[in-house]
């Protein structure tokens, strides 16, 4: 099994992450979680083992969870189809099926809290156009995108995010290695307006970053496992509907089973999502099937998945067809996040001196 190096910058970002992970342990109820999704399509199980888990986790632990479906973030880099509204749906579908409770956390979409977004203007004052331009993850959003030109939306979106995290005074934040970019802009913002505006008490929070130790499951077509690449298996999926995704699933042409991702990443990547279905190591995913080669290892990847997510996808098909329970529970949300935003707005009014 392969190892990484982490650098001395990653090690101590790790060494927080695992400081802050006791401590919400100790004391959950201290701790207000933001986290969201972009509405660009079905959610998939690389989502499911990559954060809703987690979500759920801290959800049942305690902590106060707050969960976006950031639909203006799903127009930064394409035009918004006049099936938004059905993939919205579609998404708080797959939250309450995966078990997010939308008594206990606050799902809301960006579009329907507007003084959240109201935010984003002061927040744009602290920070300048080299710092954003110089953020890595816009970098590599805007090439992925394989745009010519860049939108406004999508180069302010380190800030919208900021107004996103802040705008509830979370101080948690999942994030992967990647998104920590993201976050440190949001501390920058937090800070800077405390320093500018309130500076014997600070009002904003800098949130801290728990950092996911979530797998890294790759797409069918060996890419990493994106929405955007159509790549997925959605956790709505049929059974069926598996069983044809992973059939296409790029492996190699060894028989012999092996958990190495650095030199069998795609064989590497089914491994380990059978191995996460079933409760196992990858390592002993591949002892079991042995030389089966690839049809083995698809079979067992297909019925893992089915198995595992079964129960997950009757909830959501009941969920599903009751479209004024989403609606309405969605509506709750909304009014929820709008009650805090309201407020926060309020308060920096009045440290802004902007109360006419």
């Amino acid at each position: 099994m392969s190892t990484v190096t982490l650098t001395p910058s990653q090690a101590a970002s790790h060494h927080r992450s695992d400081s802050l992970a006791a401590a919400i342990e100790h004391d959950p109820a201290s701790y207000r979680m933001l986290s969201g999704d972009r509405p660009t399509g079905a959610l998939h199980v690389g989502h499911y083992f990559g954060s809703l888990q987690n979500r759920i986790r801290l959800q049942d632990a305690g902590v106060e969870v707050l969960v976006l479906i950031a639909d203006y973030q799903a127009v930064t880099d394409r035009v918004v189809s006049a099936d938004l509204p059905e993939v919205v749906m579609g998404v708080m579908a797959d939250y309450l099926a995966v078990g997010i409770d939308p008594d206990r956390a606050v799902i809301f979409a960006h579009s329907q809290v507007p003084a959240l977004n109201q935010l984003l203007l002061p927040f744009l004052s602290l920070v300048s156009v080299a710092e954003i331009g110089r953020n890595p993850t816009v970098k590599d959003e805007v090439a992925a995108a394989g745009l010519a030109t860049v939108s406004g939306l999508m180069f302010t979106y380190p800030v919208h995010q900021a107004a996103d995290i802040l705008f509830c005074h979370a101080n948690l934040v999942p994030v992967g290695m990647d998104q920590l970019p993201h976050l440190e802009i949001t501390r920058t913002i937090a800070r800077r307006f405390n320093d500018r505006y309130s500076p014997g008490s600070p009002y904003f929070p800098e949130p801290a970053a728990l950092l996911s130790s979530a797998p890294l499951l790759l797409g069918i077509d060996g890419q990493k496992m994106s929405k955007s690449r159509h790549n997925t298996i959605p956790l709505r999926a049929t059974a069926d509907e598996t069983a044809r995704l992973l059939g296409r699933a790029k492996t190699d042409s060894q028989r012999a089973m092996s958990y190495e991702p650095d030199r069998r990443p795609e064989v590497a990547s089914l491994l380990l999502l059978t191995a996460l279905c079933r409760g196992m190591t990858p390592e002993e995913v591949a002892a079991e099937i042995g030389a089966g080669g690839a049809a083995r290892l698809k079979a067992a990847a297909t019925d893992a998945v089915n198995d595992r997510f079964a129960p997950i996808r009757a909830r959501r098909a009941a969920l599903a067809a009751d479209p004024g329970y989403l609606r309405a529970a969605l509506a709750k949300g909304n009014e929820r996040a709008s009650a805090i935003a309201d407020g926060t707005l309020r308060i920096v009014r009045r440290l802004m001196h902007q109360q006419y």
